[in-house]
């Protein structure tokens, strides 16, 4: 039905072709994304080099998306942005458990250690944060999304390794708006959106109010409780004022809250397997275990989107913070000034076996994040032989954690088969271990970045940033719940309190360091013609050191090095046929050493897992980026792009074993595989038609449609490489059908999101004992969505 409507709406299309093709297109794409703009005005970014310049000029691969591209698909949240860029990887447990990589580098696919930073910096109105989770929450009035691939240490304020995430929302203006937006659809999901803005005092003092408010029920159930999870409920309200005391000085004043409840996270069972791959019956597997118990899992289909759960669960947290951002020009230069101060909450709970036994009754690790950050910049106005910017930033962090374990009525029978019942009851029935930490960033930088531009058509970039960092932070581990060992011999009490240690040793200690780094850019771009340029780069970065603030096996240190990066690409941006056709593309080498990376590994003492963070030697990645937008009228576009990754271990000697392999030590050599987390191929394909079909009230109605499909070949999920957390490909289709005005003033669209009900799953999950886990992907979901724009 959808290729016949798009066959009927392009057909009359293409004959206005000829006389359109200097008029307003609507495009979706990579390094060339913009909506309602004229084949002859450029994209506009601010990210890479700190000044307003055309997509197509700048010599670094950027992907921009335009308020208008995520409103065709409905995307209002990172992890739904992913799938119009291929070179971006968002991987989500929860919030604070979210993993974003850019050409497969920035973390690997494990739980978020506090003491560990991604190597994708996110940045949202020129503000960073300094926690993944603080992104996490819907986006909220955009006005564009910019993507950076690759190192981006020059210019920006923090460990961006890997690339950087720039968001920008839109500004208050001077013209009165309002754009409001409503939408229903299955599953419960009903949302609202809205944003006003108007001048307050003439022409000098404006404001604008967005607020958006998002509901959906669960995909997934619980028996156990007879309830509902992986349910969504998030509200957000951003204000802004924007003071123009003159035509030379702006100042943006900006506050935000957003929160967020979830009934998650829910596992479900995706398999179990009670042999090690060499034949060799796992002790203690998983079905042993059960039927020991007496218990049967609900489900081992994943996709009958079942999970057992006896504890409660949740992903709540709220996110807020204020800024301002001052630019005055003066004379041939402008001063900028960032200042920021942000607060994020994050209060989970988890039942952390994963039935409904009451075995690990509690686990989880709840956050509160302060940051605050001030940036001055001094750069030149206008267009020179030489232009540059030179700058200074101050970040500081502090995430207070508070982490609890706790063990119910189940955990004797589950954990200690062989230990006396009155020992191994009164060692876990009951027992809870709780910890704080505390790790503290404390960063200072200079920057400065200079583009020669030689001739019209030839450009040199170099820059170079400085930047010193002291971290530091304590962690304690503790007892606070446990049945007394009053009644039993003095023997079985020191058993069960040595048991009690195993699994929570009483910790405290205190860590710290100081790192400096220099990280540079070189970039040279050439003007083949005015719309074809070719350049070549090198970058270096570094990412400070972390904290490992958690319980740490006897070989481990609590300060992991710093890691740098050092990343080669040649690229070509053109367009074609009088601006119709934008083809970019970008090959890329990437090594890192010392990459910093979580590891889960098993305790031979206690016998379960534990999770820190480490350096891997060295990891490479490589590969291409290409992009391609072609609009032969304003009523016809096509859109694609692609990525070949090639990441993997460079040297990894010992890497954690996998589950099925055990029983043949407790690491492996992973040298040469695969990094996690990284699919091979990506590629995306868009088309967006539009025909008039009549007027309504003197205004011309436009028919339209949309629909754009998304591939992620196959990757691993695991940090051992287990064979059983390999994801098999998948492909996405979404649809969107709808009626407008042609000047958008209104718009009723009917639209549906994985169009032919594919079954996927985000992430595989093996444990040591023979049970897989998986999140799944969202089933289809559709609704009918009005939108207003005054």
């Amino acid at each position: 039905m959808l290729a016949g409507c798009a066959t009927l709406l392009a057909w009359p299309a293409s004959a206005h072709a000829a006389e359109d093709t200097a008029q307003s297109v609507d495009i979706v794409q990579d390094d060339a994304a913009s909506a309602s703009t004229v084949l002859d005005a450029a994209i506009v970014v601010t990210a890479s080099r700190r000044r307003e310049e055309n997509i197509q000029d700048v010599p670094i691969a950027i992907t921009a998306l335009s308020a208008e591209a995520l409103e065709r698909r409905g995307d209002y949240t990172l992890s739904q942005i992913q799938h119009q860029v291929p070179t971006l990887q968002v991987f989500s447990f929860n919030p604070r458990n979210t993993n974003i990589n850019i050409r497969g580098l920035g973390s690997n696919v494990a739980l978020t250690n506090d003491g560990l930073e991604n190597g994708v910096g996110i940045y949202i109105d020129n503000v960073y944060y300094g926690r993944v989770g603080q992104s996490q929450f819907d986006l909220v009035d955009l006005q564009q999304i910019e993507v950076l691939r690759g190192p981006q240490g020059t210019l920006f304020g923090k460990n961006t390794t890997s690339g950087a995430i720039n968001i920008t929302s839109r500004a208050p203006s001077f013209d009165p708006e309002f754009s409001g937006e409503a939408t229903i659809g299955d599953y419960g999901y009903h949302q609202v959106r809205g944003s006003i803005s108007a001048p307050l005092i003439g022409d000098s003092v404006a404001f604008r109010l967005s607020v958006a408010d998002t509901h959906r029920d669960g995909f997934l159930y619980n028996p156990t409780k007879n309830t509902r999870a992986q349910d969504y409920d998030n509200f957000s309200i951003r204000g802004q004022l924007l003071v123009k005391p003159s035509e030379d000085l702006s100042i943006r004043l900006i506050g935000d809250f957003s929160r967020q409840k979830q009934n998650h996270i829910l596992n479900v069972f995706a398999g179990v397997f009670d042999k090690y791959d060499n034949g060799a019956t796992i002790p203690e597997n998983f079905t042993a275990r059960t039927t020991r118990a007496g218990y049967t899992p609900a489900s081992l289909n994943p996709f009958d989107r079942i999970g057992d759960s006896d504890s409660p669960y949740q992903s709540n947290m709220d996110g807020y913070g204020v800024s301002g951002q001052v630019d005055w020009k003066l004379d041939k230069v402008a001063l900028t000034s960032i200042t920021s101060y942000r607060w994020w909450d994050w209060n989970p709970a988890n039942d952390g076996d994963s039935t409904a036994l009451p075995i690990v009754t509690k686990a989880q690790q709840s956050n509160r994040q302060r940051q605050f950050s001030q940036e001055l910049r001094l750069a030149s106005t206008g267009k020179n032989t030489v232009d540059w910017v030179i700058g200074g930033y101050y970040f500081w962090q502090i995430i207070r954690g508070y982490g609890k374990v706790g063990y119910g009525s189940a955990a004797p029978n589950w954990f200690l088969p062989t230990v006396p019942a009155v020992v191994a009851n009164a060692a876990l029935n009951g027992f809870e271990s709780n910890s704080t930490s505390n790790p503290e960033t404390k960063s200072l930088a200079v920057f400065g970045q200079a583009t020669w531009n030689i001739t019209p058509e030839l450009s040199l970039t170099g820059g170079l940033r400085y930047t010193h960092e002291k971290k530091q932070g304590t962690f304690e581990q503790f007892h606070v719940n446990g049945a007394s060992l009053a009644g039993l011999t003095p023997i079985q009490a020191a058993t069960a309190l040595g048991i009690r240690n195993q699994y929570a040793p009483i910790t405290s200690y205190t860590t710290g360091f100081t790192d400096n780094s220099l990280s540079g850019l070189i970039s040279l771009g050439y003007k083949v013609t005015p719309d074809v340029l070719v350049y070549g780069s090198y970058s270096r970065g570094n990412k400070s050191g972390g904290l490992n603030l958690t319980q740490l096996p006897a070989w481990v240190r609590p300060e992991v090095d710093p890691e740098t990066v050092n990343n080669f690409e040649v690229g070509l941006k053109s367009q074609l046929f009088n601006r119709s056709v934008t083809f970019n593309l970008a090959g890329y080498w990437t090594e890192i050493n010392d990459y910093q990376t979580a590891i889960l590994e098993l305790d031979n003492t206690s016998g379960r897992f534990i999770q820190y963070i480490a350096n891997i030697p060295k990891v490479r990645s490589r590969g291409i980026d290409a992009d391609l937008s072609w609009a032969p009228s304003k009523f016809l576009n096509f859109s694609a792009s692609a990525a070949y990754t090639d990441a993997k271990y460079v040297k990894y000697t010992n890497a954690p074993q996998a589950p099925e392999n055990l029983n043949l030590g407790a690491v492996q050599n992973l040298t040469g595989k695969t990094l996690p987390g990284v699919p091979k191929f990506t590629y995306t394909l868009a088309a967006d038609v539009a025909q008039p079909i009549g007027d309504w009230q003197g205004r011309s109605i436009e028919l339209y449609g949309h629909a754009d499909y998304s591939h992620r070949s196959s990757f691993n999920t695991s940090s051992s490489n287990s064979r059983y957390a390999d994801v098999p490909g998948y492909g996405l289709v979404n649809a969107r059908i709808g009626i407008r005005d042609a000047d958008a003033r209104w718009d009723l669209s009917v639209w549906v999101k994985n169009l032919t009900d594919k079954n996927y799953f985000q992430t595989l999950s093996p444990a040591a004992q023979g049970s897989i886990t998986a999140l799944v992907g969202d089933p289809r979901t559709w609704g009918v969505t009005l939108r207003t724009k005054l």
